[in-house]
């Protein structure tokens, strides 16, 4: 079990969004927050976007959040 209090949406679009999540969180659980936030409605749910993907313009998957210590910003696909 996850909790969820300490995690919010910081973006949200049609296809993608970013989550401020506690730094230790699995992608599992960034996965499932995000579904139970916004569910995905596609195929494959939601994926994190990955280093190397252009997208992320060389940017890491898991970025520091300068709010909330010991959160990282991640961001998803549909």
């Amino acid at each position: 079990m996850i909790d969820r209090g300490t995690a919010s949406v910081t973006i949200r679009t049609a296809l993608s969004m970013q989550v401020c999540v506690p730094r230790h969180w699995t992608d599992d659980q960034v996965i499932e927050f995000a579904e139970e936030q916004n569910r995905c409605g596609t195929v494959n749910g939601w994926q994190i976007r990955r280093e190397g993907d252009r997208l992320l313009a060389g940017a890491k998957e898991r970025v520091t959040c300068a709010d909330s210590i010991g959160h990282v910003h991640i961001v998803l696909d549909a």
